[in-house]
């Protein structure tokens, strides 16, 4: 029972642009201490990011950089069970340690979401984001500051393992089980198997994809996406292509692009995200 839980706030849809990271300790089963930094991403804030979390330029301009604090992070996460709540906050460190060519943040992970999934049936297809579990099980934080997820995600898993009977060494291995499978269609819609680390993220692909759009879908599928030709309400990952993913602070957009940010400001939780960010994210859960 004992493991950091953590959460990073992001200033862009670059995962790698870190501006807020979190940790919850848990020892015991109990919490002994969380704390959180921001971070200069040394990058742009996205207006949409911004309306997330309410860090902009203002709040970072005199914090340090990701290298500040990554020897520091590096020894306090050294061979520990880390938890996150989806894959995306393990992502960005791997995406973050890549852009400032550091070491990998070396731990033994654990993705909360994937533990909610397999605990409770109702959680099994959708729903099982940070913010509905934790007021569903009565768990009050402040959503989108890193700490207080990061402790929201500690909470959450500590619940399931008292509900599930099952241990949090039996959960590593248990949360990763999968298997691969699609539909065999040859268009761009799929249906992600059920026991894929994805499972439960609709996605659309948009832009120009650096593999061919059959291929991209093949691979969503296979870590559980379920994968859609157009962005509506369901959609919870817009996947943009590198080369257009830099119009962001322009207008040249796709109508898919522009769709999602609408959807976005609207509250529905959709991630947007380069076609490099979706490949790391899909190694980081394989």
């Amino acid at each position: 029972m004992d493991f950091v839980a953590l959460d990073v706030e992001t200033a862009n849809p670059d995962l790698a642009s870190i501006c807020q990271i979190g940790f919850a300790e848990y020892q015991n089963g109990r919490l002994v201490r969380s704390w959180g930094w921001l971070v200069n991403p040394e990058d742009y804030f996205h207006g949409v990011n911004v309306s997330i979390h309410g860090i902009d330029d203002r709040a970072v301009r005199n914090e340090p950089a990701w290298p500040h604090f990554h020897e520091q992070i590096c020894r306090s996460l050294q061979g520990r069970i880390i938890v996150s709540h989806t894959a995306f906050d393990r992502a960005s460190l791997q995406r973050v340690c890549n852009k400032y060519r550091l070491s990998p943040i070396e731990g033994i992970w654990l993705d909360s979401a994937s533990v909610v999934r397999r605990t409770w049936p109702q959680y099994s297809r959708s729903g099982y984001g940070l913010s509905q579990v934790a007021n569903d099980l009565g768990i009050s934080f402040r959503h989108h500051n890193a700490e207080e997820d990061a402790r929201a995600a500690g909470e959450i898993l500590l619940r399931a393992i008292q509900h599930s009977g099952v241990s949090i060494s039996d959960w590593l291995a248990r949360s990763k089980h999968a298997i691969g499978a699609t539909d065999g269609s040859s268009s761009v819609r799929r249906n992600g198997c059920d026991e894929g680390p994805l499972f439960g993220e609709v996605v659309v692909f948009t832009g120009a994809l650096s593999v061919t759009r059959q291929e991209a879908a093949d691979l969503a599928a296979k870590a559980g996406c379920d994968v859609a030709p157009t962005v509506n309400r369901n959609t919870t990952l817009l996947v943009v292509g590198d080369q257009d993913i830099q119009k962001l602070t322009g207008h040249e957009k796709s109508s898919k692009h522009r769709k999602a940010e609408e959807l976005i400001t609207q509250g529905q939780p959709i991630r947007i995200l380069s076609e490099s960010d979706f490949r790391e994210l899909l190694s980081s859960v394989s």
